[in-house]
């Protein structure tokens, strides 16, 4: 297992394979206030690039153009935010997208975990820590706790989406999560458009 540490874009020549987790960090959970700040991306190989903006501007060519490769599905867990994050950040809709928490909820129905932490421990046998989740993202640099944990966020979900396809197809609901993930990238754009909670669909 390896970490590779870029600071505002991914070399050019970088393959990371047509399934690509990746997952966020921000200096809070509002959308239109708190900017990004790191972006962490796995191929499955048990290794995790670490991408670092320390300042609020960057150029990153080589990620905007990974974001909107419809030849990649991207895999997250909650992509509703990283979605939305990456859509304001690089004005880019990621598309095809994978969400494990959504399978989850679809498919783990028997339970209320449905966190990255709850479904590492209950389907790929491993314990995370969430020492530094809320560790400052903007630092000039990251120290080796944050990087750590910052991989630990991608490496495993891989086997997450394998596991969970598994079960949605058990369940006979792999159609309609597939349906789900197709709308994750118009949700996220409701999201910055002003509707964060409200129920468009409702009465």
């Amino acid at each position: 297992m390896s970490f590779f540490y870029y600071r505002d874009d991914l070399p050019a020549d970088l393959d990371l394979g047509p399934v690509v987790a990746i997952d966020t960090e921000t200096m809070g959970l509002n959308l239109h206030r708190d900017r990004l700040c790191v972006v962490q991306l796995s191929s499955g190989d048990g290794n995790a690039h670490i991408v670092h903006f320390p300042e609020p501007r960057w150029n990153s060519p080589n990620l905007t153009r990974l974001f909107a490769d419809p030849g990649v599905t991207k895999l997250f867990h909650f992509a509703r935010f990283d979605l939305a994050m990456i859509r304001r950040h690089f004005g880019v809709r990621c598309q095809p997208v994978y969400c494990t928490k959504i399978a989850s909820r679809l498919t783990r129905t028997n339970t209320d975990r449905h966190g990255l932490k709850d479904l590492c421990r209950e389907l790929a046998g491993v314990e995370m820590s969430k020492q530094q989740q809320c560790s400052d993202w903007g630092a000039a640099t990251l120290s080796e706790e944050q990087i750590a944990y910052a991989a630990s966020d991608v490496l495993y979900l891989h086997q997450l989406w394998a596991r969970l396809d598994e079960l949605l197809a058990r369940e006979g609901r792999t159609e309609l999560a597939r349906a789900c993930f197709d709308f994750l990238p118009d949700r996220a754009d409701l999201d910055l458009s002003g509707w964060p909670e409200e129920d468009i669909f409702a009465h």
